[in-house]
């Protein structure tokens, strides 16, 4: 995703996951030295950052993911501002309840809610179909 203005630019956590995982990448390959103070606190930065990112479920998006999702949320940009596209503030003073519903319902239906929640819900299946069938 290009912005005009990068520096002022919000940025989900997949395009954090991408630009240090790439900017990791980079630093490998032109073997930058490592030593000095400021290498060694944005080394330490994009370690911490990338290991906490790395367990969200935007590890398991993609561009085309994110694409759908945006496009998908301008039905909701009556009610919703662009930067508010994952935590919507007051949104039960501002929301009717078929509108929360129809927002969880885009959020649910397009991003992936990585493998461990996929593990989760099928273990629950695997106990509930247990639980139907005695045999």
């Amino acid at each position: 995703f290009f912005r005009k203005d990068a520096n002022s630019a919000l940025l989900s956590n997949y395009e954090v996951f991408q630009l240090l995982t790439d900017l990791k990448e980079q630093r490998k390959e032109s073997g930058k030295n490592k030593h000095s103070s400021g290498q060694q606190n944005l080394n330490t930065i994009t370690y911490e950052t990338l290991k906490y990112i790395s367990k969200t479920p935007c590890r398991h998006q993609s561009p085309e993911i994110v694409r759908e999702f945006l496009t998908a949320m301008k039905s909701h940009k009556k009610r919703v501002t662009h930067g508010e596209m994952m935590m919507v503030e007051e949104s039960e003073e501002r929301l009717t309840e078929e509108q929360i519903e129809a927002l969880l319902h885009t959020v649910t239906s397009i991003l992936p809610a990585g493998p461990e929640a996929e593990q989760k819900k099928n273990t629950n299946s695997d106990v509930a179909m247990d639980e139907e069938d005695p045999v």
